[in-house]
């Protein structure tokens, strides 16, 4: 459990320094990943920041998610979500030797999505937030466990 407040204090962090340089790619990947849901965080009108175990949830893990980068600034998310899919939407994208963390928001600015993968461990956080102009947004934190495999750039 205090591993993943951990890894959320450190993409909140990485999140806090990515405003000042939206842009940080100093590895070239090409990685893929299989990916477990442990558990999910709901915060909408139902729930307050409840967390509920993947067993208890209908929900799948992720079979195929590719994570390509090239320096200087080209970053590419495939198979976590539709919207992340798309590279030209990603807002921040930050990749070094520890971790890869991006960051999307729509035009209207209502919907954002966001993660942090850390390299070593292969823990997975994917938030997304709807409705954000709204008095009631509704926040959802998916937590993953990945096992990598690495290919050569």
């Amino acid at each position: 459990m205090i591993k993943y407040f951990l890894s959320i204090l450190i993409s909140l962090l990485f999140f806090n320094q990515s405003f000042a340089k939206d842009v940080s790619i100093s590895e070239n990947i090409d990685l893929e990943f299989a990916c477990d849901l442990e558990k999910k965080i709901i915060k909408n009108s139902e729930y307050n920041y409840q967390t509920f175990l993947a067993k208890d949830l209908n929900e799948k893990g992720l079979d195929k998610f590719k994570i390509l980068s090239k320096k200087p600034e080209t970053l590419s998310i495939k198979g976590l979500s539709l919207f992340l899919s798309d590279s030209a939407k990603l807002n921040i994208k930050v990749v070094n030797k520890d971790v890869v963390l991006f960051k999307s928001i729509d035009q209207k600015k209502n919907y954002s999505e966001s993660g942090i993968i850390t390299r070593k461990t292969g823990e997975l956080i994917h938030e997304i937030t709807k409705n954000i102009k709204s008095e009631n947004s509704e926040k959802y934190i998916s937590i993953y466990s990945c096992n990598k495999e690495d290919k050569k750039v």
